[in-house]
């Protein structure tokens, strides 16, 4: 940030009365900005003993298979984000989301919140999918999943299937 958003006037680095941590300032009305972490939200949308992947059409990860997941927006709430970026990624409606993984990611500053999910009816390729496709576990290209936050959300969800519950999971990706 090389300006103010209240003022206009430069920002500098510095490090506030009664904070521990370097933030830009404005050098004139002295507003603090904060960066903090950015909200991925998605679903983990199933169909029977399937679950429904993106094949990306966008970087980083192009043509690799994901979950349709993406930043959340202002505004929004979590599973309202979640929702929304299952229809625009996969076409798709689904219904009872459940909060089923929250993942932190403090190298890129982001927290991943999947919601398990039911699949309902049709779905299609978004802008930002080359192809949309239902898996059993068997099929999924494991080798060809984008994101590390993806594997491990599918990987649990397949061993929580194996015991019929499936708790909230929470973990951090280094």
């Amino acid at each position: 940030m090389n300006f103010c958003s209240q003022c206009g006037h430069p920002v500098h680095q510095a490090i506030p009365d009664g904070d521990d941590r370097l933030r830009d300032v404005c050098s004139f009305c002295g507003t603090i900005h904060y960066s903090n972490p950015v909200i991925v939200a998605g679903t983990l949308p199933v169909q029977g003993s399937r679950v429904l992947l993106c094949q990306r059409a966008i970087e980083p990860g192009y043509g690799l298979w994901t979950l349709p997941a993406g930043f959340m927006e202002n505004g929004e709430t979590t599973v309202e984000a979640a929702l929304r970026e299952t229809r625009e990624e996969a076409g798709a409606q689904v219904q009872n989301a459940m909060l089923y993984t929250v993942l932190d990611i403090p190298r890129f500053n982001n927290v991943y919140m999947i919601f398990r999910s039911e699949l309902e009816g049709d779905f299609s390729a978004g802008t930002e999918s080359l192809d949309v496709a239902l898996f059993d576990e068997k099929d999924i290209p494991w080798d060809q999943i984008a994101f590390e936050t993806v594997r491990r959300t599918l990987k649990l969800f397949f061993e929580d299937r194996v015991h019929g519950h499936f708790p909230l999971h929470q973990d951090v990706i280094r």
